[in-house]
């Protein structure tokens, strides 16, 4: 998918706006998010332009995980955080403020106060068994 000339993180990739570049390669490029939730929250995009995972193509989404994860080694072994959430969001609903596809690493102390999670309470399991067989039939024909 050609870059968007009006998308933010399309420009970034075409140096018209800069950023901090950390890492980049044929089909990914990553930057520090300058709205960061924590020290050393990074974020992984593809060069392909797509609005969310929907559009985009299973290379491009397999070479931002793949970059996701080196970047996300680089944060542990640099900063030593107590953990890391990967994060990805689609469409406002889910929290999604840039409409580029996009990965964010986001570095974890205990008692970091981000908020991220919910309540965990059961559900009802017959209507999960139910889901779950639709689920299938749409994922296997």
């Amino acid at each position: 998918m050609p870059a968007d000339k009006d998308c933010l993180f399309c420009r970034i990739i075409a140096g018209d706006i800069p950023c901090q570049r950390i890492y980049e390669d044929e089909h990914t490029f990553a930057f520090m998010d300058i709205n960061p939730a924590s020290t050393g929250h990074a974020l992984i995009i593809p060069r392909e332009h797509a609005r969310t995972i929907h559009e985009l193509s299973p290379e491009a989404l397999a070479a931002t995980a793949l970059s996701a994860q080196k970047v996300a080694t680089a944060v542990r072994d640099t900063l030593t955080p107590d953990g890391i959430n990967l994060l990805q969001c689609n469409e406002p609903a889910a929290g999604q403020t840039v409409f580029h596809f996009h990965l964010h690493v986001i570095p974890r102390s205990k008692g970091d106060g981000l908020a991220l999670g919910w309540p965990i309470s059961p559900g009802d399991m017959d209507a999960v068994a139910g889901l779950a067989a639709r689920l299938r039939t749409r994922l296997n024909g």
